[in-house]
C-alpha cells in the first residue's frame, strides 16, 4: 500500500516531520510518500493561503507519476479535500476530519488546540461543514505561528499544554486534538502533561486511510464528488 501524505505549505522540513509521524503510525507494508506542494506559501495561516494551498495540493497530487492507494491532506482546517475527492478514485483523508472523528471515539467532547487565533474561525467552519462541530467543546489558539512550532518546539509544547489544560478545566473537554499538521509528533509529550487522550491528525489519517484501502472503499462518484466535467481552461496550468 502506498499513501501520499501532502503537506499544505512549502516548508520542506515540516514535510519531513509530517512524513516521519505518518510512517511511525503506518502498518508494516505501508509506504508513506511525503510530498511538498509545487508552489505556495511557507506556512498557511489564513483563507487566501488556504485556497492557494488547495490548488497547489491538487496539482501536486495530480502530477504524481506513480500509482498510489490513498491521499492524506496534512493541513488542519485547510480547503481542498473536496476537489481531491473529485479528481481521484482512491480514498482521500483530511487530517481535520480524521482527528476530530477519532476524538469522538474517545470522549463525549473534544477541544482543538491550534496555532494563531485567526485560524480558530477557519477550523470551526471546517468542522461545521464536516458535521463534526456538535461535539467540539472549543477551538483554542496557542498563539504560536506555524513556523514557530519547528523553531521553538519546547515553547510550542508549553503553549499547547496551557491551552489544553484550560480546555479540560473551563470547556469540559475530554479529549484534545492537535490542530495543525506542524504539531505532528507532539501528542505523547502533551498527553503526559494533560492527562487526557491527545489526538494527532496525521497519525489518525494514516490509520483511517489504511482501513479504507483494506476494506476496498473509496469516495462515492455518483453525485457530490463525481469527476470534474471536461472544460476548457484558460491559461491553466501556468507555464
Amino acid at each position: 500500500m502506498r499513501i501520499l501524505v501532502v503537506n499544505v505549505n512549502t516548508t520542506e522540513s515540516m514535510t519531513e516531520s509530517i512524513g516521519a509521524q505518518a510512517a511511525a503510525a503506518a502498518a508494516p507494508g505501508t509506504e508513506i510518500v511525503p510530498l511538498t506542494p509545487i508552489f505556495g506559501a511557507d506556512s498557511v495561516e489564513g483563507n487566501y493561503e488556504s485556497y492557494l494551498a488547495a490548488i497547489a495540493v491538487m496539482e501536486t497530487v495530480r502530477r504524481y507519476p506513480e500509482r498510489f492507494d490513498a491521499v492524506i491532506q496534512a493541513g488542519y482546517g485547510e480547503h481542498g479535500r473536496e476537489g481531491l475527492q473529485e479528481l481521484l478514485d482512491v480514498p482521500v483523508v483530511d487530517i481535520t476530519e480524521a482527528a476530530a472523528s477519532t476524538a469522538m471515539f474517545l470522549g463525549h467532547t473534544y477541544s482543538v488546540v491550534t496555532t494563531l487565533d485567526r485560524a480558530v474561525p477557519l477550523i470551526e467552519d471546517r468542522l461545521l461543514v464536516a458535521g463534526l462541530r456538535a461535539r467540539c467543546a472549543s477551538v483554542r489558539a496557542s498563539g504560536l505561528a506555524v513556523l514557530e512550532l519547528e523553531q521553538e518546539p519546547q515553547r510550542a509544547v508549553e503553549s499547547i499544554v496551557e491551552q489544553a489544560r484550560l480546555a479540560v478545566v473551563e470547556d469540559d473537554a475530554e479529549v484534545i486534538v492537535l490542530g495543525c499538521g506542524g504539531m505532528a509528533g507532539l501528542d505523547s509529550a502533551i498527553r503526559s502533561r494533560v492527562g487526557v487522550p491527545v489526538v494527532d491528525g496525521v497519525a489518525s489519517a494514516v490509520t483511517i486511510a489504511e482501513s479504507l484501502v483494506r476494506l476496498g472503499l473509496s469516495t462515492s462518484k455518483i453525485r457530490t464528488y463525481a469527476p470534474p466535467r471536461p472544460k476548457t481552461f484558460t491559461n491553466w496550468p501556468p507555464h
